[in-house]
């Protein structure tokens, strides 16, 4: 497991890493880590999990990682989805993604993906071990929602543009997990969601156990989310993972998340 490129992008510096399998019918884990280069160690880090149709460099989560790196001085993460990026198979995006939902093992699979690249990151001398939130959106959710549950690193979170639907091997275990999830959470929606319902959300947003959640519904279809609920989103995570009222900034770009 290593850091495999470093690179300068918008002023902040990006590491990839690969890491080995876990097993020898494994797949590698490959991902993107932003930071600034005085970053303190210790420092906030947010995982950022992306959509099915895109990879780690998928927006809005470059746009976000900016704003928390830049303006704030986190770090961000963000990994591949199981067939997305530089794990892609045959087309990759949505159209591999649905057969792959149907298996049984691909959200633990998921996980276990997730807290080895966490684990990886916060043993990195220049990160260390600091407050830890995650953001991630449709299939951001679908496994980022049971890797909130699983993992105690966790302090907050940004879920949405999912609900309690799926495969039926899927349908009990976000269910079980929402149940688990007792931090602070942003859930976000969109009313004309094509690929959710307006009741699978609110079944997940209800599920979740946490008294200190907030639901933010908007008009638009599921990839439209509008970009002052981003902006909110930076601020969610600043204030739980820091205590702090962030200082508003003004926005310069669009983003969005399928």
């Amino acid at each position: 497991m290593a850091f495999v490129e470093e690179l300068t992008r918008d002023g902040l510096h990006l590491r990839e890493f690969t890491l080995d399998p876990a097993s020898a019918d494994g797949r590698p884990v490959t991902g993107v880590l932003w930071q600034r280069a005085d970053h303190a160690s210790g420092a906030p880090l947010v995982c950022f999990g992306h959509g099915a149709s895109g990879d780690r460099y998928q927006q809005p989560i470059p746009w976000l990682s900016q704003r928390l790196v830049r303006d704030h001085g986190f770090a961000a993460m963000a990994i591949d989805g199981p067939v997305h990026g530089r794990r892609q198979k045959g087309a990759g995006g949505r159209e591999e993604f649905w057969p792959e939902w149907q298996r049984p093992s691909t959200v633990t699979e998921m996980v276990d993906d997730w807290q080895r690249a966490l684990d990886f990151i916060q043993a990195q001398e220049d990160i260390g071990v600091g407050a830890v939130g995650y953001w991630g959106l449709s299939m951001g959710t679908i496994y980022g929602a049971p890797l909130v549950a699983a993992e105690a690193r966790f302090r907050a979170a940004v879920l949405g543009l999912m609900g309690v639907s799926g495969p039926d091997h899927y349908r009990p275990l976000i269910e079980q997990a929402a149940a688990d999830i007792d931090i602070p959470v942003l859930f976000l929606m969109q009313l004309e969601d094509e690929l959710f319902s307006r009741p699978e959300c609110l079944a997940l947003f209800d599920a979740i156990s946490t008294q200190d959640k907030r639901l933010h519904a908007n008009a638009g279809l599921h990839p439209a989310v509008p970009v002052e609920e981003l902006e909110h989103s930076v601020d969610f995570l600043f204030e739980r993972l820091t205590g702090g009222t962030p200082s508003r900034a003004t926005l310069m770009t669009d983003g969005s998340s399928s």
